[in-house]
């Protein structure tokens, strides 16, 4: 995770603290994780690699009560413009990037998916955009206030995502080292506009941190303590 001190100098001045979220509640929290596909990460190492980080914050945060929310790229009508954008055979390639089959299937298979966890597919690059993918709703009906953003790309699609979950009302926080780009250059501009104007950005550890404090406060406060 690379931010610019004066970053971090800017907030602190102006909200007495690095981070706008310091403490979560568990069962308002949604782990969302953006296009862990074959078609994204059999092909850069960088994704590989946030899979066991991904993972770990499920596991932590369903059993602290919160969700667990996979999503997955589907195949949109096809357009006159992303053939214009892309060509068209290369729009024809990310139109059916999702895969096809049961989603649990579609997805990388050294992730650890429940029966209890969410999935949806997403018809633009953001999971937040109005129209184009039923997550808000769902989140809404859990009443989750709080959204951890990761998966691949970094500045495409868990971009796209955070901003607008925090259009949304949605405290997002993007988790630096559970979030993918094609290198470091691309991933950590999204760190620096993330954290700058949308939200917070943390660690697999801090996220744990935060979710076992929270459930534990949790269980204090069921206790009558």
């Amino acid at each position: 995770m690379a931010i610019d001190p004066r970053e971090y100098a800017r907030h602190e001045a102006r909200r007495g603290r690095r981070f706008a979220f310091e403490e979560v509640v568990p069962a308002r929290v949604a782990l969302v994780v953006v296009d862990m596909v074959p078609f994204f990460v059999s092909a850069n190492p960088y994704c590989r690699g946030i899979v066991p980080n991904i993972n770990s914050i499920a596991g932590a945060l369903r059993a602290a009560g919160g969700t667990v929310a996979w999503v997955l790229p589907g195949a949109g009508e096809r357009t006159p413009v992303l053939d214009e954008f892309f060509g068209p055979e290369t729009a024809e390639i990310y139109r059916r990037s999702g895969g096809t089959g049961p989603l649990p299937q579609r997805l990388w298979p050294e992730l650890a998916v429940h029966p209890d966890d969410v999935l949806v597919e997403k018809l633009a690059p953001s999971a937040f955009f109005p129209g184009r993918c039923h997550l808000p709703a769902v989140l809404d009906e859990r009443e989750v206030d709080t959204v951890l953003i990761t998966g691949t790309v970094s500045n495409v699609c868990c971009e796209s995502s955070a901003r607008d979950a925090a259009t949304l009302g949605f405290r997002v926080i993007m988790v630096a080292d559970a979030n993918a780009a094609r290198g470091d250059q691309e991933h950590n501009a999204t760190l620096h506009t993330i954290y700058r104007s949308f939200g917070d950005v943390r660690s697999t550890a801090d996220l744990l941190d935060m979710i076992e404090h929270g459930h534990a406060t949790a269980d204090i406060r069921a206790r009558g303590g």
